[in-house]
């Protein structure tokens, strides 16, 4: 859908969620010299200001990142995530959120490539002209493409070192998204079985969101891990984003572990009412 701006969601509970997982999956990637690639079907701005006009309408940072930003006992998996967002914000105020591609900039080396798609016309020259300030190489490390990531995916599988996350996040408001995801993954997997791949999913009132989970496990025999946050309860008129989850095949051996620690934090920090919860489930071969 080309009306979804992201700066209406940013740093909000699934940012958290998602972006503190895709950090400890880099972080873990990056522990090999050999090089890496970044793949991002649906990349955004790659940076947000929560002062912004977007930002401040929901304002759903505040029950987001804002809640995590003051805390000094962060399990670690949070704490290399936060660790992030205040090198955006050195002066110690909470004013700048990195999207994705932003992390994956900070996190990878000379050697790895970021290879970032995104359809939307304007979130594609904001992210644009955000990189513009990052890239100081004659050779950059980052290519940026306006067009559907989905598509472009398929076109990148094998990345030339054979290491790679993939992360697919769309906004899912089109509901063909969830099987867009699905075919996607499917056709990649037959291309790149090896690689990480990082699934993001809006827990919302829709059939294609609620079985979403179970259909992923169905693709491959892969190691799989499924994490999931709810934080308040399904909303009476049936609209509205309660929790979200994360799907990883190929995930880093010790991601699990920390999710134990901090998934019970999220809940107690993030949680909004008594039905506040979250889900951890992992198969391994």
């Amino acid at each position: 859908m080309l009306s979804y701006r992201h700066a209406f969601h940013a740093g909000n509970h699934a940012d958290v969620l998602k972006h503190s997982i895709i950090v400890h999956i880099l972080r873990h990637l990056a522990q090999k010299d050999k090089a890496l690639w970044y793949l991002d079907t649906h990349a955004g701005a790659g940076v947000y200001e929560l002062f912004s006009a977007y930002a401040t309408k929901n304002a759903e940072y505040e029950t987001g990142i804002a809640r995590l930003w003051t805390q000094r006992d962060l399990p670690p998996l949070l704490a290399e995530y936060v660790a992030q967002i205040r090198a955006l914000n050195p002066a110690g105020d909470l004013r700048f959120y990195p999207g994705s591609p932003w992390l994956a900039w900070q996190l990878t080396r000379s050697q790895d490539r970021l290879r970032l798609f995104e359809l939307h016309p304007t979130e594609i020259k904001v992210l644009r002209d955000n990189f513009s300030q990052l890239e100081t190489d004659q050779k950059p490390r980052a290519l940026l493409s306006a067009g559907d990531g989905f598509t472009g995916l398929k076109t990148l599988l094998p990345p030339p070192p054979r290491r790679a996350l993939v992360l697919l996040d769309p906004s899912y408001e089109d509901k063909q998204d969830y099987q867009r995801v699905l075919d996607t993954l499917q056709q990649s997997l037959r291309r790149f079985a090896t690689g990480t791949y990082a699934i993001w999913y809006p827990q919302v009132q829709r059939l294609e969101s609620q079985r979403f989970a179970e259909q992923l496990k169905k693709i491959s025999e892969k190691s799989w891990l499924h994490a999931s946050l709810q934080t308040c309860q399904p909303s009476l008129d049936g609209y509205g984003l309660y929790g979200s989850g994360m799907f990883i095949l190929n995930p880093p051996y010790a991601l699990a572990e920390n999710l134990k620690v901090a998934l019970p934090y999220l809940v107690r920090i993030l949680g909004q009412d008594a039905t506040a919860t979250f889900k951890l489930e992992q198969h391994t071969i």
